[in-house]
């Protein structure tokens, strides 16, 4: 897990070996390592295999595509429900900021989606 020092623009940050020893090296906030590392695991995530919200939304966008009339438009707000599942999961369980990041995007892209 990342560890903001007070008053220092440096954070710590696991790096793991073997998995059995771990050793922290320090990381600066807004580096590209502090963006796309993984807190878990210490490797750079940029993007996830879809996750169950996100093969929900894919399908009901798809679904949306190839039915017509109410049954379109119910794909469509299952579509958007997925997406917002998927957006608030990132932003509160995502991996790095990067993912977050993401996550707020697409909270933002249901809003609009919502209100428009």
């Amino acid at each position: 897990m990342s560890l903001i020092k007070q008053g220092s623009e440096a954070a710590s940050t696991p790096d793991r070996d073997d998995g059995a020893t771990r050793q922290t090296r320090p990381m600066r906030v807004g580096s590209f390592r502090w963006w796309f590392e993984n807190r878990e695991t210490g490797t750079i995530t940029v993007a996830q295999a879809p996750n169950p919200p996100l093969l929900v939304a894919f399908g009901c966008i798809l679904g949306a595509r190839l039915a017509d009339g109410g049954l379109a438009d119910g794909f469509r707000w299952l579509g958007t429900a997925g997406i917002a599942w998927w957006a608030v999961d990132e932003i509160v369980r995502g991996v790095n900021p990067w993912r977050r990041v993401l996550g707020l995007g697409g909270v933002g892209w249901v809003v609009l989606r919502v209100l428009g």
